[in-house]
């Protein structure tokens, strides 16, 4: 392949852009697909907005007779029409016509100008049902990491546990009711083996002797910390156990056969904490996976972390019944170092006979937090959980030594009790406990236990060392899976038994289909107007953007080593490649390219913008070389994009330097966009052939909330939402972000604001009403993609999202209601794809996956409900991953193939690259927007608060909003 125009792989870094949403998502596990047929209109009168009061028209158009503006033809796709006034003056009265009859659909004796109260409970809603099974694309088998789980209907009971004193661990919990079932099993439990979560639940196969009953137990001391951090010593547990309910498989087998359409939850954990009884009981559990070092060998990650091998396993319901979907996984832990070993490595401190700064000994406290050492003081060793710090070193903090009623430090201390001089006395001691009973512990004496899950924020070098470790083909993948289900041996397990559990050893084989790739359109000057791509990807040789962007005036700043030339020949190899591909660019920069220090960054911005603004314009691009250190990416772009109004490109100063084609390629694509351009668009959209979005106006959303790393509580959530504004092609998105409170919904989909009287505002308002400027018609649908929702927040994001939607279109005006489509995208599943035949190349792409386009919507789907699995793109390294759909509301009536071949279209239309991508990009590209506005916030929220905690009053404490991002940058992709 050329060298020239080979295909790209998405985002390859020319930006410093982060991580891709392939780890990032819905969380939990995936819902799955449905049987049945419904109507198209879902959820009749269930989810509904009161009218806000009075309801704002949208803006009258300038010339209201006018017709949609006519793009000039080099800014124009070819055979896109130009809308007649006839067909833009009766939009409005269309629309109206239209809401009436959503209404009447929605609606049960309401007035046709307002909308039912949503409901206070998820039980009066009812996802839409699956439409049907999709036939389009190329049949094939595939094998999936799902085994067949078979049960017997036998009595089970569910009993409810407390233990006094309460615990939070759930593995003292789980201590204490082993050791109740080994005390008591024969005498008191009627030889009935239980299974436990580790809370509040346990289950057994057939009644216990008695409804309810208490009992002690004592756990012997384990020299493990208590909760004030001090070693246990032996302690007494009374546990109550109460039955509860009484779980009915029979209503779960009808479930799963789809005469029943509520799953029964009591029966499903029932069988869920079965399974996983045993594996909880040997192994280290982290969420639903179980790590060990006996599972495979562990690998060092840097700084004091490593990480450990284990498996994921999730019982699922299916539509070919019960499923255990089980994966090989990977997790991060400390490493079992000393102390000293520890801070060497992740402070870069060489020399630590010396006092440790204040800024070290912050990120000491912060970095030893709750972490378990061992404490060797010669004579015994003790397990302590680290609670902070001393505030002082070790041979100047002092402490009361009561038996002797005298001030001593630390270091006399160890010295007269234990005949041990510290080699590193200035180093701040580790504390353990709290007021006014504390211990200090000498940092050189402690050791880090093994075992300690590292739920921190992994850093670049990490990231990359566990995806290197990890990273499997998709045979040796499945290999791996298949053994842990032999090696974890089901039908030997005796409590599996005794629920009468059977899990067949063999992953399943399940029907597949494979879409064909859509043709793209490319401006007709070039020598190629039509491209087919073919395994997932395609290149720009001959090719020229649909839509070339314009770039008048711009300048480059050089913050790296590099010598002062080099920016100058840089910009015009790239200027020359941006030409070649359609885009008009000025060879001359409006202010003269130079270099300046990295510790001078905000000064040379502000500097560009100042001598900008004195020639009387606005820069349109300012090309940027990034510094040879990383770390002020962020920096330029919170200065760029809310301070100065100015759109940036970023270069990596390694790459750069290369002067390679593929990359000045790469480049160009983003630039474009960036200035207003496109780059490609689907054939079928120019020809208004895509059913249900091309027939009618229709705007296409992308949400997503991306949350601070557990430990960085003073971060708020930030909320992302795009929108499509150049219907027919939807291929250019408008982003907005807002920060909130931590959680998964979004709170400013529609907001009234009391300082300004309630007037009616909030993201999808705004997004509505640019849309309708864009292309001087309202949007007759919506459909909304939704990223990072997990199973158990389906209810609550419908109830309270999609209310919120309308309520935005009711704001603009009375009566208007576009149907809406919404559909959650979930790409933190465990769900994996492999090929039949491993070495039938006809089925596989070039890295040994499983095509690009196949899609799946039976057999490991959800019994009854609408959603699919659709694996987008060709694989580049290690086992592709799979987006699951999942329909949460259907008023457009999508058929099975409308939403599957859709989705899978707009997966080529991604801007950054000439490749397909494994997530419909509305919410990839919310993803990005989303992790852009937290480099707005990075750094200015103080470390010791959260900003959505509870203070002292109770009361929660106010986020911050988002400085704005200008005007002027919020018109173009900015993100990409």
């Amino acid at each position: 392949m050329s060298r020239r125009g080979g295909g790209r792989r998405p985002d390859p870094g020319r930006d410093q852009q982060p991580p891709s949403p392939a780890v990032g998502g819905g969380r939990g596990r995936g819902r799955g697909g449905g049987r049945g047929r419904a109507p198209p209109a879902q959820v009749p009168g269930s989810i509904g907005a009161q009218a806000p009061s009075p309801a704002p028209a949208f803006p009258p158009l300038t010339n209201p007779s006018s017709s949609r503006p006519v793009p000039p033809p080099s800014a124009r796709p070819q055979g896109v029409p130009a809308a007649s006034p006839a067909a833009v003056a009766s939009s409005f009265s269309s629309v109206q016509k239209l809401a009436g009859e959503v209404q009447g659909k929605l609606l049960v004796s309401e007035p046709t100008a307002s909308r039912a109260a949503a409901p206070v409970s998820s039980k009066a809603i009812a996802l839409p049902r699956r439409p049907g099974y999709g036939t389009i694309g190329r049949k094939c088998m595939v094998r999936a990491n799902h085994f067949l789980v078979k049960v017997q209907d036998i009595e089970i009971r569910h009993y409810d546990v407390t233990i006094t004193p309460t615990v939070t661990s759930k593995k003292v919990n789980r201590d204490v009711i082993a050791t109740l079932e080994k005390l008591y099993r024969q005498s008191h439990l009627g030889n009935r083996m239980v299974a436990y979560d580790g809370m509040k639940s346990l289950f057994t196969a057939g009644a216990l002797p008695f409804e309810s009953k208490e009992f002690e137990v004592k756990l012997e001391s384990d020299n493990q910390p208590g909760p004030s951090g001090a070693p246990r010593k032996e302690r007494l547990f009374k546990v109550a156990i109460k039955l509860a309910s009484q779980p009915d498989i029979g209503h779960l087998l009808r479930f799963l056969d789809g005469t029943q359409r509520d799953m029964p939850q009591d029966t499903f954990q029932a069988l869920d904490v079965v399974l996983r009884h045993n594996p909880s009981a040997h192994y280290t559990v982290v969420g639903r996976s179980f790590c060990s070092i006996s599972l495979g060998p562990k690998g060092t990650l840097g700084d004091g972390v490593e990480y450990w091998r284990g498996f994921y396993q999730s019982l699922r319901p299916t539509q070919m019944g019960l499923s255990l979907n089980i994966d090989v996984s990977a997790r991060s832990f400390y490493e079992p170092v000393p102390v000293m070993d520890f801070i060497s490595k992740n402070f870069r401190i060489q020399n630590l006979s010396r006092p440790l700064s204040d800024q070290d000994c912050i990120k000491l406290k912060k970095a030893m937090r709750g972490v378990k050492v061992r404490m060797d003081n010669g004579q015994f060793a003790r397990i302590h959980k680290v609670t902070g710090i001393s505030s002082k070193p070790a041979n100047q903090t002092m402490f009361l030594l009561e038996e002797q009623n005298t001030t001593i430090s630390v270091a006399q201390y160890f010295l007269q009790k234990y005949k041990i001089r510290l080699n590193y006395p200035s180093l701040p001691a580790l504390q353990a406990g709290n007021a006014p009973k504390l211990y200090y512990l000498p940092i050189e004496l402690c050791t880090i236990v093994e075992g300690q899950r590292y739920t921190k924020k992994l850093n670049d070098r990490q990231i990359t060392a566990l995806l290197r470790a990890t990273c499997q083909r998709p045979q040796e993948r499945e290999r791996n899976i298949v053994k842990v289900v032999a090696e974890k041996s089901f039908k030997d397990s005796d409590i599996v038994q005794q629920f009468g559990i059977q899990v067949k050893p063999q992953p399943a084989l399940i029907e597949a289909r494979v879409l064909n790739p859509p043709m793209l359109k490319y401006d007709g000057s070039g020598r190629e107007a039509n491209v087919s791509p073919q395994m997932g990807q395609w290149n720009m040789i001959n090719k020229k953007m649909v839509n070339g962007g314009r770039v008048d005036y711009w300048t480059c700043l050089n913050f790296s080593s590099l010598n002062n030339d080099f920016p100058i020949d840089f910009c015009g190899e790239l200027i020359d490649m941006c030409n070649s591909k359609g885009m008009l660019f000025n060879k001359n920069p409006l202010v003269p390219i130079r270099s300046e220090r990295p510790q001078h960054i905000e000064k040379a911005l502000t500097d560009v913008h100042y001598q900008a603004t004195q020639q009387g314009r606005e820069l349109q691009l300012l090309i940027i070389i990034l510094p040879d250190f990383s770390g002020s990416y962020g920096t330029i772009k919170r200065i760029c994009e809310t301070e100065l109004g100015i759109v940036t490109q970023c270069c990596q100063p390694k790459q750069a330097s290369k002067f390679s084609k593929q990359y000045m390629e790469n480049l160009s694509l983003k630039i474009n966009v960036k200035v207003g351009g496109r780059n490609t668009v689907l054939n079928d959209a120019v020809q208004r052939r895509i059913p249900l979005l091309t027939d009618r106006p229709t705007i296409v959303f992308g949400a997503d909330v991306t949350h601070a790393q557990p430990g960085e509580d003073s971060t708020p959530s930030i909320a992302a939402v795009v929108a499509s504004m150049d219907w027919p092609e939807v291929t250019k998105y408008r982003g907005i972000v807002s920060a909130q409170a931590r959680g998964e919904i979004i709170l400013d989909l529609y907001k009234e604001d009391p300082a300004r009287g309630g007037a009616p505002g909030g993201m999808i308002r705004d997004l509505l009403l640019a849309f309708y400027k864009s292309n001087r018609i309202k949007p007759h649908r919506i459909l909304f993609y939704r990223d990072g929702v997990s199973e158990g927040q389906f209810f609550q994001v419908l109830l309270h999202e999609v209310d919120a939607i309308r309520k935005a279109c009711l704001s603009l005006e009375q009566g208007y209601l576009p149907r809406i489509t919404f559909v959650v995208v979930q790409k933190r599943h465990h769900t994996r794809l492999f090929p039949e035949d491993h070495q039938n190349r006809g089925t596989t792409d070039r890295s040994g996956n499983i095509l690009p386009g196949t899609v799946v919507d039976t057999s490991i789907c959800h019994p009854t409900e609408f959603d699919f699995y659709l694996n987008s793109h060709a694989g580049i390294q290690g086992t592709s991953k799979p987006s699951h759909y999942h329909v949460l509301l259907d008023e457009n009536g999508f058929s099975a193939d409308g939403l599957q071949v859709l989705t899978n279209n707009l997966c080529y239309t991604y801007a950054r690259c000439t490749r397909s991508v494994s997530v419909v990009p509305p919410a990839y590209y919310a993803h990005l927007a989303a992790f852009r506005a937290r480099y707005y916030i990075e750094g200015t929220a103080s470390d010791g608060s959260s900003s959505g905690e509870r203070g002292a009053t109770g009361m929660a404490r106010e986020v911050q909003p988002l400085p704005e991002i200008k005007d002027n940058v919020k018109n173009v992709m900015f993100y990409c």
